[in-house]
This record gives C-alpha cells, structure tokens and sequence, in this order.
C-alpha cells in the first residue's frame, strides 16, 4: 500500500466514524411511546409517525414542505427519519426464490 492509498484509506474510515456518530445523534429524535400509534416510531414525542414522514417523502413532498406543514420539526426530525430507515433497511435480510 502507498502512502497516498493509507491516507485516503484513513480519511474514509474517519468519515465513516463522523458520519456513524452523526446517524446515532439523529437516531435520537426517535422515540417510541406505547400510548401513541400503538408504539410505532415516532418523532421525539410528538404524535407523528416516522412511517407518515417517509410516506410524504416519497409522495413528492419536499423536506422545506414538511417544515412549513409541521412547524414544532426541525430538519434534523426528517433526516432522523431517513437514517432510521437506512439503519432498519440495512439489518434486513432478502432471499430470492427462484
């Protein structure tokens, strides 16, 4: 390995750790409540669902959209939603029959 391939090496694996740090940060605005949407995740306490921001996100609606729409979320409630679901897509397992 050359000095320039461990240096760019390095610097993906500290990325890797801030952007890894980032996700857990976001991941915190996610709580669960057992009293609200029968324990669905939800976005820090408030009775919306993770699942009803990524169902707008996929409809069309953009991240400023959802701001206006629901003023008590910041951005980083609709990122946390994204990370969310990239952390449970990520553990999921798919088998193809054929």
């Amino acid at each position: 390995m050359r000095f320039n391939d461990e240096c760019l090496t390095i610097e993906r694996l500290v990325y890797r750790e801030n952007e890894s740090m980032k996700e857990q940060e976001l991941l915190k605005r996610i709580t669960f409540n057992p009293d609200i949407f029968s324990g669905k995740p939800i976005i820090r306490g408030h009775r919306i669902a993770v699942e009803h921001i990524l169902g707008m996100l996929v409809a069309g609606d953009s991240i400023e959209s959802l701001l206006d729409a629901y003023p008590y979320l910041e951005k980083e409630d609709i990122l946390a939603c994204l990370a969310y679901a990239h952390r449970m897509v990520a553990h999921e397992r798919v088998e193809i029959t054929v």
